[in-house]
């Protein structure tokens, strides 16, 4: 499906270009403007003053803080942002603690609050998480603990009694951006903190250089991609010049390593790069073992330390792979014998004791993509209880269906929380049949009975004389690309002049059209083994990408959906 642009041409620009920027609702090039000057203030974020005063206190005290985070990239990079900022804003006693998902699972429960005591904090803070931690705010405060809630999380009905909370999704925040994510909020809360404190001569009574939070752009990048938090335009400025700074070479050690460890040059690494190359790399710590890897490794001032971690986050990440791998294939097999009875449910929960709890995420997003229909897929816990990881298609907010079963069925879901598109819960194994039932029929109410494969959106078509290196450059500088600002897709027609099998899942392709020759990559092609290699002539959805190997660049098709004509 062809996207439909306005006449208006945005002026100045390559005509191809002004049609894909149009097509994304930009009408002017101002919004085109990623300098720091156009980042949204923090003088609107709800709850930012009480957060600062708080904050302002602890340093004035010499307090002590704790940081506790997520255990995804989005989490990490906030908790590193936090716990670098303050320390360069003068707090001396500043750490963090990241729940194993494992034995304490998501959020401050009273469980991680327990733990967290031990260390003996005044003020308490959590990044990326907070907002539904009712009964482990409370345990923190009546254990004296000062407690800073910053989150994005869409907050259940009520809210937990911490001193201050900064989430710009909470009801009546006049924040004019919804999408930040965990990092962007405690970074916005950096912002503001540092503004107190330059107001009231802090730094200059301290002899403390006012540190330049530009410095942790390549953090907010990171984790604003990595949360697949809309790239609206505040959010875009936030990613464009955190990879400016990685670009330039001007980043934490950490990102750098990981980056290196994957062969990855960091003079061009892109928005996709941080959400396919950097991310998955991060979050296998925390999927697999324990987060603080990825947090030290983003941490680390020592060059060789941040490429040690590196290799071993690299090394996770190829074990997830092998977990995932597996369990697309078990989870290919289930939807497969759903399709023998009556059909495919419009919702889809799959269930297996072999399966990885930090892994469960990975595998609702492949059968969400491969049905087109949400999934929730769910892994065995202790004592009887399954944990399942959900992802959504557009148009149907996940978070929202949650709160309408637990409405429905009181007791069912022992916890649940997140976003329109992704959400997390709990329940106990016995209650999965009942939950699968409500699960289907509530989907179907919202959707109706027929949901296919989600639509692909195109930017028409190229010229032969586009598809070259210089073009497929243009479009990745750009960017940045991401969540509800798509990277640009194509569709023609190409002659296949030789096809090969790479890695026994792939395929690549040397396709011609007209006087243009050309390479073209179809990933997990050969997902389905029986699926036959293409011949003659084909009608390409794809990217245009620019292939950086061994020092040499050429441009490359990357196909998403290909059709034979």
């Amino acid at each position: 499906m062809r996207r439909t642009v306005g006449e208006a041409r945005l002026e100045g620009l390559d005509p191809i270009l002004s049609r894909i920027y149009r097509g994304r609702g930009v009408t002017d090039c101002e919004h085109l403007d990623y300098s720091l000057t156009r980042l949204l203030a923090p003088t609107s974020l709800g709850g930012v003053d009480v957060a600062v005063e708080l904050l302002w206190q602890a340093l004035d005290a010499d307090a002590s803080v704790l940081f506790v985070g997520d255990f995804d990239a989005d989490g990490a990079t906030a908790c590193a942002l936090g716990v670098l900022a303050l320390r360069r804003m003068g707090v001396n006693h500043v750490a963090y603690l990241v729940p194993n998902r494992f034995e304490f699972g998501y959020g401050l429960s009273p469980d991680i609050v327990g733990v967290a005591a031990a260390q003996q904090p005044d003020v308490l803070i959590t990044v990326d998480n907070g907002v539904a931690s009712i009964d482990g705010v409370r345990v923190a405060r009546e254990l004296g603990m000062s407690v800073l809630i910053t989150d994005h999380h869409l907050p259940g009905p009520e809210l937990p009694p911490a001193d201050a909370i900064v989430n710009p999704n909470l009801s009546g925040d006049r924040f004019p951006s919804k999408a930040l994510a965990g990092v962007g909020v405690i970074f916005y809360v950096m912002m503001a903190l540092r503004a107190r404190l330059r107001e009231v001569g802090w730094f200059t009574e301290c002899g403390i250089k006012e540190p330049n939070l530009a410095q942790y752009l390549d953090l907010v990048a990171l984790g604003t991609v990595a949360d697949l938090v809309p790239l609206d335009r505040n959010n875009r400025v936030l990613v464009a010049q955190g990879l400016a700074r990685i670009n330039a070479g001007r980043c934490r050690p950490g990102i750098k390593a990981i980056l290196g460890s994957a062969g990855r040059a960091i003079s061009s690494v892109s928005a996709r790069d941080l959400g396919f190359i950097v991310a998955p790399r991060l979050n296998a710590a925390g999927r697999l073992e324990d987060m603080t890897q990825g947090i030290e490794c983003l941490l680390s001032d020592d060059v060789e330390v941040a490429r040690e971690i590196a290799a071993k986050l690299d090394h996770l990440n190829r074990e997830r792979r092998e977990i995932e791998s597996r369990m697309q294939q078990q989870a290919k097999e289930a939807v497969d014998d759903l399709h023998l009875g009556d059909g495919l449910p419009m919702g889809l929960c799959l269930y297996d004791e072999s399966w990885h709890q930090g892994v469960v995420g990975l595998v609702a997003a492949r059968v969400r993509e491969r049905t087109g229909r949400p999934a929730i897929a769910f892994a065995p816990d202790a004592n009887g209880i399954v944990k399942g990881s959900a992802r959504s298609v557009h148009g149907l907010h996940i978070r929202d269906l949650l709160e309408d079963i637990a409405t429905r069925h009181p007791g069912m879901l022992k916890k649940f929380g997140g976003h329109a598109m992704a959400a997390g819960l709990a329940l106990e194994k016995n209650a999965l049949p009942q939950f699968r039932e409500a699960f289907n029929q509530s989907v179907r109410q919202r959707l109706g009975t027929e949901n296919g494969p989600e639509s692909l959106f195109s930017d028409g078509s190229l010229e032969d004389r586009n598809l070259d290196l210089s073009f497929a450059e243009l479009l990745r500088s750009a960017g940045p690309w991401g969540q509800q600002f798509p990277e640009p897709v194509f569709d023609d027609e190409f002659e296949i002049l030789q096809h090969f099998r790479i890695a026994q899942r792939h395929l690549k392709l040397r396709v011609r059209r007209g006087r243009r020759v050309i390479d073209a990559l179809a990933f997990n092609y050969f997902e389905n083994d029986d699926a036959p290699a293409p011949s003659g002539t084909v009608r390409l959805a794809y990217r245009l990408d620019v292939n950086d190997y061994q020092g040499t660049r050429t441009p490359q098709l990357i196909i998403e959906h290909l059709q034979p004509c």
